[in-house]
């Protein structure tokens, strides 16, 4: 992809699933990354070393640097010590996506206010915490930037028992495009990405249950659940240079879920 190669770059929740496909993508596509975690530095070194891997056969002279940055996005001062950190390590920081989510399933009247916070505050004033925090150092240092926010079809799809991660992702459309709109003069584009049904390890109550499997899948036009990498493609174009007359947008990833395919057959009037 055109205009990556040594672009510094911050991945948020990139231990596993998506972000790890993410930052290995990114890694290939010539970036410098910073793999955020938040309690498990054993998977953010297995995400550095697959993604250095991947990147150069010659991991000591491929000229992409790595670093693994603790924290935990829910917190204000986490997140300025963790931009902070990337850019005194890198000089800089071009682009953030915002990958890092939690989700609780429960019955809309009886999720405590804990837990509907702790969603809230991990994938939505999460994600604004640091796209502030990215947006300051932009404009301190008078740069464009990108941040790609990782979302979900469900921020138009209703998800019963999952109240919280829905109101969190319809928040995230809003706040891509507020973002847009007032950042878009400097040189700032946000938007966003929408997995479909994707086989990753917070999916994996359904991804490893064959006949489950075979229930999501049957709402899916396509017929088959997506992959991490082809998630991480999306996002790569999205903040290279040749997606550059796109903000604002969500580009759903989804095989056709958001078409609604129970509507595949014409009702009869």
């Amino acid at each position: 992809m055109n205009g990556l190669k040594g672009k510094n770059t911050l991945i948020t929740g990139a231990s596993s699933g998506i972000g790890q496909a993410i930052a290995i993508r990114l890694a290939q596509e010539g970036c410098n990354i910073a793999i955020n975690y938040r309690k498990s530095p054993s998977g953010a070194e297995e995400t550095e070393e697959m993604a250095l891997q991947k990147a150069c056969k010659n991991v000591e002279n491929c000229g992409v640097k790595s670093l693994l940055v603790q924290g935990d996005v829910s917190k204000e001062s986490d997140v300025i010590e963790m931009v902070n950190t990337v850019v005194e390590k890198f000089g800089s920081l071009d682009i953030l996506i915002n990958n890092a989510g939690i989700q609780t399933e429960c019955p809309s009247h009886e999720i405590t206010a804990e837990d509907f916070d702790r969603v809230i505050g991990v994938n939505l004033r999460g994600s604004y915490l640091c796209a502030r925090e990215t947006i300051k150092h932009l404009l301190t240092q008078n740069r464009r930037g990108v941040i790609i926010n990782i979302s979900s079809v469900h921020e138009i799809i209703p998800r019963p028992m999952y109240v919280s991660y829905s109101i969190s992702k319809g928040g995230m459309e809003n706040m891509t495009k507020t973002l847009a709109l007032e950042y878009a003069h400097r040189g700032i584009r946000v938007n966003s990405v929408a997995p479909g049904a994707t086989i990753t390890p917070i999916n994996e109550a359904w991804t490893d249950d064959p006949e489950k499997k075979a229930v999501v899948e049957s709402h899916i036009p396509m017929g088959r659940a997506g992959t991490s990498e082809e998630m991480a493609a999306a996002v790569a174009f999205l903040a290279s240079d040749e997606a550059a007359y796109i903000t604002g947008q969500t580009l759903f990833v989804d095989a056709g879920l958001t078409l609604y395919a129970d509507f595949r057959e014409p009702w009869s009037a």
